[in-house]
C-alpha cells in the first residue's frame, strides 16, 4: 500500500500543506497579540473556569432539591402513613 492511496497526495505535500497553514494562523493570532504562553495560560484558566462552573451547578442543583425535599418528602410521608391505616377492599 502506498502513502498515495491513503491520502491522495503525498507525504512532503501534506508536510508542506501543514506548515502553510501553520504559518497563516500564526500570523493572524500573532496580530491577536496571542502567543503560545498566554494561549497556554487562556487554555488553563478556561478550563479551570469549566472544571468551577460544573461544580457551582452541581452545588446550585444540590440546593434546590434540599429545599423541595423540605415540602415534598413530609407530605410524602403523611401521605404514606395515612393510606397503610386505610382498610384494602378486593
Amino acid at each position: 500500500m502506498d502513502q498515495r492511496d491513503v491520502t491522495g497526495t503525498g507525504v512532503a505535500a501534506i508536510a508542506l500543506r501543514l506548515a502553510l497553514i501553520s504559518l497563516i494562523v500564526g500570523v493572524v493570532l500573532s496580530a491577536l497579540g496571542i502567543n503560545a504562553n498566554n494561549l497556554f495560560y487562556s487554555l488553563n484558566i478556561l478550563a479551570r473556569r469549566l472544571y468551577d462552573l460544573g461544580f457551582g451547578s452541581i452545588e446550585w442543583i444540590l440546593q434546590y432539591i434540599l429545599v423541595g425535599a423540605m415540602v415534598v418528602v413530609p407530605i410524602w410521608l403523611v401521605a404514606w402513613f395515612l393510606g397503610a391505616f386505610r382498610t384494602r377492599r378486593d
